[in-house]
């Protein structure tokens, strides 16, 4: 498993690029990756889909073209093979994530364990942009961009 840079908690002086951000913040923005996934889980296109702008666009692990707003993301969504033919999802797991608050924009980055039934486990890199919506104040996913890094290293394992 690859080890998660070090996260900061508060900001950097000067803002710089990596200007962390307030322990609230931090975990709102977690808390809205790890509720996606947990609605991916459950089966629950709706509650994933609370997590999402509606025209956020999403470079999708499975997908080539780039996709814009919850029409395109739905056609592949639909379009997806159903478990008949592929090894079975059995779960997620978000992990090593680096999230930083810029105002009312946050990017999080993170690494994302697919495992599935008969299959090994799969690892993505993921990069997510948050925007905060006012007057809520509740963050949603703007953008997001996955990418395959295939099985993940074993220990004593050579490349």
């Amino acid at each position: 498993m690859p080890a998660a840079p070090s996260r900061s908690a508060s900001p950097a002086p000067g803002g710089g690029a990596r200007p962390g951000g307030a322990p609230a913040d931090l975990a709102e923005v977690w808390a809205v990756i790890t509720g996606m996934y947990e609605g991916y889980t459950a089966g629950d296109r709706e509650r994933i889909d609370s997590f999402l702008d509606p025209e956020a666009t999403i470079w999708d692990s499975a997908t080539p073209e780039l996709l814009c707003g919850k029409t395109e993301l739905d056609r592949v969504r639909d379009d997806r093979p159903t478990a008949d033919g592929d090894p079975a999802e059995t779960g997620l797991t978000a992990y090593g994530q680096v999230i930083d608050v810029f105002g009312d924009l946050a990017v999080a980055r993170y690494w994302l364990r697919v495992h599935f039934r008969t299959a090994p486990p799969e690892l993505a890199r993921n990069t997510a942009v948050l925007r905060r919506t006012h007057p809520e104040g509740h963050w949603l996913v703007i953008h997001l961009h996955e990418d395959i890094q295939g099985a993940p290293e074993r220990p004593g394992r050579r490349s």
